[in-house]
């Protein structure tokens, strides 16, 4: 099965042609991180095998979008066919340009050592990998087997980064010039900023918003940061196999319920936030403090 004129494909859709990252998307095979996974269809979650269907696989790993790998605690790797789990997704192969916008918010540089938060299927290791050299990565998951099996795909490529079972808002196994997070925290754990060399930096999103923030390490140990004029949206960390129990149905009430007293009200209702920047981004339910 010839891969290598997707990739490339896939490289010109979401890099430009003298991009320092355009070599490592043409040249790691997507579809090797990502054997399996959940498309919703008919309302519910139906399980796709790749090696079952090779065109449809190649179609939609090297097409840029996000491929959902893990529904509540069932991942499809140990899916069958007629399985339709409930729940939210907890695991994903994140759409390649969407890697790639947070890499150059990082600002990662040919000699930097690289923290990459959410191991996830390790495809986006494998592009870090490929781009600063797997010496120079580490990369941390919650799920012992997204990280196992991160671990064994990568070697197929014969690359060998540290590919670790960490919790990320705890402490992290080293230090390093760059952290680039593709989960969504709140608040930025302090351990990543003891994790920073100094003048290193941090690119993460903040949970239930669409903020990106970076902070570079000052001389004091302390860091200087910012809303980047960007957005972008993560799952958010989890400390088990699922997230705990949400209010799905109260919201669901609250929206769609009539109250005791209905009447007009004195301002105009938006349904623009997914399109206003300004907007989505003070959306959240998170004060978005870092424990620095």
């Amino acid at each position: 099965m010839d891969w290598h004129p997707h990739a490339q494909q896939l490289a010109d859709r979401v890099t430009h042609r003298g991009s320092r990252w355009r070599a490592a998307i043409a040249s790691t095979p997507r579809h090797l991180f990502v054997p399996a996974w959940w498309a919703w269809a008919n309302d519910q979650w139906e399980l796709r095998h790749g090696p079952a269907a090779p065109q449809a696989w190649l179609s939609a790993a090297y097409q840029d979008r996000t491929l959902v790998t893990r529904v509540a605690s069932l991942h499809a790797d140990h899916a069958q066919p007629d399985d339709h789990p409930g729940g939210v997704p907890t695991s994903s192969s994140t759409l390649p340009g969407l890697l790639l916008q947070m890499y150059r918010h990082a600002r990662i540089g040919d000699n930097d050592t690289v923290l990459d938060v959410g191991t996830g299927t390790g495809y986006g290791t494998a592009v870090l990998a490929s781009r600063v050299g797997a010496d120079r990565v580490t990369s941390v998951d919650v799920d012992p087997y997204l990280v196992a099996a991160a671990g064994d795909r990568l070697a197929e490529l014969d690359l060998k980064p540290w590919v670790v079972t960490v919790d990320a808002t705890g402490d992290l196994p080293g230090r390093f010039d760059r952290i680039v997070a593709t989960v969504s925290v709140c608040p930025i754990p302090a351990s990543w900023l003891a994790a920073l060399n100094t003048g290193g930096r941090l690119a993460t999103t903040i949970s239930n918003t669409s903020l990106i923030i970076t902070a570079t390490k000052t001389d004091d140990g302390g860091a200087v940061g910012q809303v980047e004029r960007d957005w972008a949206m993560f799952m958010r960390t989890r400390a088990g196999a699922d997230y705990p129990p949400g209010m799905a149905d109260l919201v669901e009430t609250a929206a769609t319920a009539d109250g005791d007293t209905v009447a007009r009200g004195r301002f105009p209702v938006l349904d623009i936030v997914e399109d206003a920047w300004e907007l989505r981004s003070s959306t959240g339910h998170c004060r978005c403090t870092a424990r620095w």
